[in-house]
C-alpha cells in the first residue's frame, strides 16, 4: 500500500506540474520535459519513505498536505503564465505599432524589424532570419505559437501577403495594428466580465476556513476532526480536492473565452 501510494502520488505531481513551452528540440525544451518527470520520482520516494515511518494516519495526513502544496503551487504558476502570457500580448502590440510607424516614415522593414528586436529580444531570431535572407513570416508564426503572442500570426500573414504582392506594407502592419487592438479591447472587456466571477470562486474557495474558525468559537473541534481521524483526512481530501478542481475549472473556462 505504501509503493502505491507513492506510485501514485508521482502521477498525480506529474499530471500537476507543467512542462511549459519552448522550442522543440531545443535544451530549453528538453529540460522542461524532464521537470515533471525528475518531480513525480521526487515526490513518489518522499511518499514512500514516509509511508515507511509513519502511521496510516499521519501517512495519509502528510498526502493531503503534499497535495494541498501541489495544488496550490499549480494555481499560482498557471496566474504566473497568465500574467506572463499578458505582457507579451501587449509587447506584441507595441511591435507592430512602432513597426507601423517606422514604415511609415519611410525606414526599410528589416531594419524596423531590427529597432524593434532591441526592445522585444524574442524577436531577434526572426530579425537575424530578415538579414540572412530567410522566411521572415516562418519565423513569425513560430513565435506565434507562445502564449500570449498568438497576434503575431497576424503579423505574419501580412508579411507574407506583402512579400507576395509587392503591396505596400506600412498600411497592412498598421491595419493589422488596429485590429490587434480592437482585440485587446474586446478581450479586455470579457476579462473586467470574468473577475466577478473568479471572485467569488475565490472567496467560496476561502470559506470553509471561516467555517472552521466560526466551529472552533462555538466551542467545537472541526480542525481536530479533521485531522485526528481517518474519516476527517477523508473529507479534508476530499474538500481540497474539490476546491482545487472548482478553481481550475474556473480557470480552464476563462483560458477558452479569452482564446489562450
Amino acid at each position: 500500500m505504501t509503493l502505491l501510494a507513492g506510485l501514485l502520488s508521482g502521477v498525480v505531481v506529474a499530471l500537476l506540474v507543467p512542462g511549459g513551452r519552448a522550442s522543440p528540440g531545443s535544451p530549453a525544451s528538453r529540460r522542461r520535459d524532464v521537470r515533471p518527470i525528475v518531480v513525480a520520482l521526487a515526490v513518489g520516494v518522499l511518499v514512500t519513505v514516509l509511508g515507511a515511518w509513519l502511521s496510516v494516519r499521519q501517512f495519509a495526513l502528510v498526502v493531503v498536505l503534499l497535495g494541498l502544496v501541489a495544488g496550490t503551487a499549480r494555481l499560482v504558476q498557471r496566474q504566473r503564465a497568465t500574467r506572463a502570457a499578458e505582457r507579451r500580448t501587449e509587447q506584441v502590440l507595441a511591435v507592430c505599432e512602432a513597426l507601423a510607424s517606422d514604415l511609415a516614415a519611410g525606414q526599410p522593414p528589416l531594419v524596423s524589424l531590427d529597432r524593434v528586436a532591441v526592445q522585444w529580444p524574442d524577436l531577434a531570431p526572426a530579425a537575424v532570419a530578415g538579414r540572412m535572407g530567410a522566411d521572415v513570416p516562418d519565423l513569425l508564426r513560430e513565435l506565434a505559437k507562445r502564449p500570449g503572442a498568438g497576434h503575431l500570426a497576424t503579423l505574419a500573414a501580412t508579411w507574407q501577403v506583402a512579400h507576395d504582392t509587392g503591396s505596400g506594407l506600412a498600411v497592412a502592419i498598421g491595419q493589422a495594428a488596429s485590429a490587434i487592438r480592437a482585440d485587446r479591447r474586446t478581450t479586455r472587456l470579457v476579462a473586467a466580465e470574468l473577475a466577478s466571477a473568479r471572485a467569488t470562486a475565490r472567496l467560496l474557495a476561502v470559506l470553509p476556513v471561516g467555517v472552521l474558525l466560526l466551529g472552533s468559537g462555538l466551542g467545537g473541534d472541526p480542525l481536530g476532526f479533521l485531522t485526528g481521524s481517518l474519516a476527517g483526512i477523508g473529507c479534508l481530501a476530499l474538500g481540497l480536492l474539490l476546491s482545487f478542481a472548482g478553481m481550475l475549472w474556473l480557470e480552464r473556462i476563462a483560458d477558452r473565452v479569452l482564446g489562450r
